[in-house]
């Protein structure tokens, strides 16, 4: 059975409700299909997202979204919400959350320090009413469900980049593959990578952009076009018009799937229960030992069927 409040019955028209998701990429992706249940449901809310800056974008130009706020008590208190929601946890936010000045406060009951929140939330199998693992997504709309949202199939999440093309894009079809993780256990070999954009270039006939992030060392990819450090809305908009992507299980498989794009993604450790692309055509390669031991065979195979599909 199904556990609901009538929380959101209780705020009036046109109440403010804060939304606290402060990082990081694949969680502030996989937070906006919650936000859009909770728009859809009531229209007349104005709803601010409290994230940092670098990933604001991810929130930039979205119909659900009233306001973006830094994370700083003083401007979630200027908001002055009537419903708090913190869907990251954590210390900072929790701290956010108490002096929110918001009646309700909303955070999963695992949330620490517990007194924080006087609307505790279940967990998303209590809530659903089901006993199976949930994706991300579904965790956080949870959230909204437990809150008063109706329980509705969870939609893809959505990201609206502002208009024109990425100053990165090839005039060519392309795909944007993702070569680097937060560690080793997560990278598939570079080598293999190159070899795949060998695989778009002979068979699909597309070019290969290589990304990364602030710092990041893509000298590896050089014979491709690579792009390091850009502008996180530049490289939603790259993801945007792909026509596939490819790379290690971490937040730009996120960005790509919010716009449908095709991928193969590599998984070391993390659990792709919880992990995958939602929504989007994909092919999940996870390899009982190390990552490494994932051949290219595998990836090429992945990116055939994909191809047929389509």
């Amino acid at each position: 059975m199904s556990t609901q409040t009538d929380t959101l019955e209780r705020l009036g028209p046109g109440e403010r409700v804060a939304i606290l998701r402060l990082r990081s990429l694949g969680d502030c992706v996989l937070s906006t299909p919650a936000i859009h249940l909770l728009k859809q449901a009531r229209p007349d809310l104005r709803i601010a997202v409290v994230v940092e800056d670098r990933f604001a974008a991810v929130f930039e130009n979205n119909r659900d979204i009233a306001e973006i706020l830094p994370p700083r008590v003083g401007a979630v208190r200027n908001f002055a919400p009537m419903l708090c929601v913190n869907l990251h946890g954590g210390t900072r936010s929790a701290r956010l959350t108490l002096l929110s000045g918001a009646r309700f406060r909303a955070g999963f009951d695992i949330f620490r320090p517990v007194w924080v929140y006087n609307t505790p939330v279940p967990t998303a199998q209590e809530t659903l009413g089901v006993s199976r693992r949930v994706h991300t997504a579904e965790h956080m709309a949870s959230a909204m469900f437990y809150l008063g949202v109706p329980i509705s199939e969870v939609p893809r999440a959505r990201i609206e980049p502002r208009q024109g093309r990425s100053p990165h894009a090839p005039d060519t079809r392309y795909a944007v593959v993702h070569p680097l993780a937060a560690t080793r256990e997560k990278t598939w070999p570079s080598v293999r990578f190159l070899e795949l954009a060998r695989h778009f270039e002979q068979s699909l006939g597309m070019e290969t952009v290589f990304i990364g992030g602030p710092g990041e060392d893509l000298s590896s990819f050089a014979p491709y076009r690579t792009v390091a450090g850009a502008p996180l809305g530049e490289v939603v908009k790259l993801m945007r018009d792909a026509g596939f992507f490819a790379g290690n299980d971490s937040g730009p498989a996120h960005v790509a799937a919010a716009f449908g794009v095709p991928q193969v993604v590599f998984f070391g450790p993390s659990d792709s229960e919880v992990w995958a692309p939602w929504r989007t055509p994909a092919e999940i390669l996870k390899s009982d030992g190390p990552i490494e031991e994932i051949p290219i065979e595998r990836a090429i195979q992945a990116v055939e069927r994909l191809r047929v599909a389509a």
